[in-house]
């Protein structure tokens, strides 16, 4: 099967586990996937499966014909490519449910777009701690010097005020609680990025 698998993020809450503790987990809609194309060796130099996922009004010309060419009457919001992890390779337009890659108590690897915070300052982006007050009044969350003489410009890299937040990031090491394949919704463990309703990403460890 795939390795990985898309859902849609929602809220947070918490639940109990068996031995009687509280924990922190997001509730997610996994919807399946629908195999829209094949990657072999011999065409593409690897081996994956190209999956869509979501659903939008209206479709591209190109990607219109690609999927009524495959008879697939949907509007995906997009595609994804996930390797394979065994030698059972779906047929082009059939679905794959999140059962059928992931079990309960699987850890896995999310990935999501942070919530974004347009132009931040030091003190919010990275976590600098203020100036002192006396003297200064007006340069209490200015990041401070900035160089030295020595090298005469700024080096890359430098923390500075910026944008902050709409990245690709990824948290390692969650644990799937449970999966309820009636209504499609899953349980993780603890936080990951995204806002909600965002698509993110799950990937085997």
């Amino acid at each position: 099967m795939i390795s990985g698998f898309l859902v849609k993020k929602g809220q947070m809450t918490s639940v109990y586990t068996e031995a009687g503790k509280r924990i922190a987990v997001t509730k997610c809609i996994a919807l399946p996937l629908i195999v829209t194309q094949i990657k072999n060796k011999e065409k593409d130099d690897y081996q994956a499966v190209q999956v869509a996922y979501g659903q939008r009004k209206k479709l591209d010309k190109s990607t219109s014909t690609k999927l009524n060419k495959l008879k697939i009457e949907i509007s995906p919001k997009g595609f994804q490519e996930f390797n394979l992890t065994s030698d059972q390779i779906p047929e082009i337009g059939s679905n794959i449910s999140f059962d059928s890659v992931f079990t309960v108590g699987e850890e896995v690897d999310i990935t999501g777009i942070s919530k974004g915070h347009g132009f931040a300052g030091v003190i919010k982006r990275w976590g600098f701690k203020k100036q002192p007050i006396r003297g200064s009044s007006d340069r209490v969350r200015h990041p401070g010097s900035i160089g030295a003489q020595t090298p005469s410009k700024v080096v890359r890299g430098k923390k500075m005020p910026g944008h902050f937040g709409n990245v690709n990031k990824t948290i390692e090491n969650l644990k799937i609680i449970s999966i309820n394949s009636e209504n499609n919704e899953i349980l993780i463990s603890g936080s990951f990025p995204g806002h909600f309703n965002s698509w993110i990403t799950i990937t085997k460890v």
